[in-house]
């Protein structure tokens, strides 16, 4: 069996043409459906000049077409290059440009911004314009998305290499976004995850993953996987999309562009989803709110059909995952990892407990000190998480970033994507946090995950982030910014009095800054930009 997205995917629309590939709103695509249009837009792709290697940007918010543009994409051997939706000119004029993107895709009401940079891209030669609820008038120069489509015949299937390079770039909390390169061979095989969460083999060849899909199919067990989060993240359209659609299940999305909770679990219900996928806190808090509050109104949602929830990229509390099993039994599953690898992952049921922040190591990591020595478990010595597996081929135009994060120890690759952890007595990990964000006080090392872990105990605090400000006499000072839960007074010394019981003293924060709501990107990930703005301009200080 061929290793790559499009090969696969071709394989199983041909094996299960009438099931449901792709579900937005009251549209549905079948496997067979996903395959005519995606070679359709391949075609038009190549009739406007595009090849193999193009890049092509996401504009988007979740929807079936940023799936259609992703299959097409990898049908022609290009990578789709994804674009945040927050994005205004410099941010675009710079991915744009460093991603050497020739065409764009971009919904009605992000067209303006097209319309303010397409003519400072000169590499940028093919504006596609997807109708939305806008209702926004094509800007010049752009084609609508289904005349586009319409206008070629479907490209032909054609011969691949796993070694087709696959990208997503990542988003930037380090300095400028970046490129991270896979082969189609590793990023696909790794994205067999399906199979293991319904504790199955994955397929060693093309009959297994048939024969599998086949008998799912006849038992009506094929998944239905739900991203909460935006797919323009590597959480959402891999766990949401990638994952799913290996296994030929089916990627649900939403049609509201504005996170509703009620809306979400409706749709749950509606197209009975197995899978939900989620970014932490950010995510699983309000979701969980929702529940309690459907249930005490005495109109529960029906999420009879939801066996697993997945996350990855933010802290999930061990209390709210208790919150969310409250109304139904099922798999959480909490993973660790970022756009440059996976590294582990905390399982929580029922009949299971887990604490927060602690993780079982996949089979390929490893922690190493600075001396590229293992840490040894129960040392209480931290080093560096280093993800083996599916390893990146390196970042887009940057060897030496790409040399510093991607390493070879022993004669294993492996991929240090920043994150700090001790190892504990049973093996398990302690995730600290990244080091870029770490606040140096007086000599200590304070990871702002833990503290915020801590902070978020106080049952008054609903979020929180911790940053470092200016200090004469320690360099910088532990700060948390944290939003309170609705009708509830804070006292700050009550919040540090229950964060010393969870962390070391020299960990605490000197002051708890109150704010209405604590400041997050669309996928739930931290702003610790804004947070320390934040802090400064509420103690009075500069940087």
């Amino acid at each position: 069996m061929q290793y790559h997205y499009a090969s696969i995917w071709e394989t199983i629309a041909d094996a299960v043409p009438d099931r449901p590939a792709l579900i937005h709103g009251d549209t549905t695509r079948s496997w067979q459906s996903f395959d005519e249009r995606a070679a359709r837009l391949a075609g038009a792709f190549e009739k406007a000049g595009l090849k193999a290697d193009s890049k092509i940007g996401h504009y988007l918010y979740n929807c079936n077409e940023y799936i259609e543009a992703h299959y097409a994409a990898f049908k022609m051997r290009a990578s789709p290059i994804n674009v945040n939706y927050r994005y205004l000119e410099e941010e675009l004029i710079y991915l744009l440009d460093n991603s050497d993107s020739e065409a764009v895709l971009f919904h009605g009401r992000l067209a303006e911004r097209i319309a303010e940079v397409k003519d400072k891209l000169p590499k940028l030669k093919l504006l596609i314009q997807v109708d939305d609820d806008s209702h926004t008038p094509l800007i010049d120069g752009a084609v609508a998305y289904e005349d586009f489509l319409a206008s070629s015949a479907p490209a032909p299937r054609i011969a691949r290499s796993e070694d087709d390079i696959y990208m997503l770039y990542t988003g930037g909390t380090t300095g400028m976004p970046k490129g991270v390169m896979y082969r189609h061979a590793d990023h696909s095989f790794g994205l067999m995850m399906g199979y293991d969460f319904r504790g199955l083999p994955r397929p060693e060849n093309k009959q297994q993953m048939l024969s599998t899909i086949a008998t799912l199919a006849q038992a009506d067990a094929l998944p239905a996987a739900l991203a909460a989060c935006p797919l323009m993240h590597g959480t959402g359209i891999w766990v949401g999309v990638f994952a799913p659609l290996m296994i030929g299940g089916c990627a649900v999305t939403l049609p509201n562009i504005h996170f509703d909770p009620d809306a979400l679990w409706r749709e749950v219900t509606r197209n009975k989803v197995t899978d939900l996928v989620i970014v932490g806190d950010a995510f699983a808090k309000p979701l969980s709110a929702a529940l309690d509050a459907a249930a005490e109104a005495g109109t529960p949602h029906d999420i009879s059909s939801l066996s697993l929830v997945i996350s990855s990229g933010v802290m999930w509390t061990a209390e709210v995952k208790q919150q969310m099993l409250k109304h139904q039994d099922m798999i959480l599953i909490d993973a660790m990892g970022s756009t440059e690898g996976s590294m582990g992952r905390s399982i929580t049921t029922r009949d299971t407990q887990s604490a927060t922040a602690k993780f079982e190591m996949g089979e390929a990591t490893k922690v190493f000190n600075e001396h590229d020595q293992e840490v040894k478990p129960g040392s209480g010595e931290i080093g560096m998480i280093a993800a083996g597996g599916m390893v990146p081929v390196g970042y887009f135009k940057d060897p030496e970033k790409s040399a510093r994060t991607f390493r070879t120890i022993d004669g294993v690759p492996y991929s240090f994507p920043g994150d700090f952890a001790t190892v504990e007595a049973d093996g398990t990990i302690k995730l600290l946090g990244r080091g870029s964000v770490c606040i140096n006080s007086g000599g200590e090392k304070i990871y702002p995950e833990e503290v915020e872990e801590a902070v978020k105990r106080h049952p008054a605090i609903y979020d929180c982030l911790v940053v470092g400000v200016p200090d004469e006499r320690f360099g910088e000072k532990v700060t948390a910014v944290a939003a309170p839960r609705p009708g509830q007074d804070v006292d700050e010394q009550a919040v540090i009095g229950e964060a010393r019981s969870h962390i070391a003293g020299y960990k605490l924060p000197k002051h708890v800054i109150l704010v209405p709501e604590v400041k997050r990107a669309p996928n739930g990930k931290a702003d610790y930009k804004w947070a320390k703005s934040a802090a400064l301009a509420a103690l009075g200080l500069t940087q």
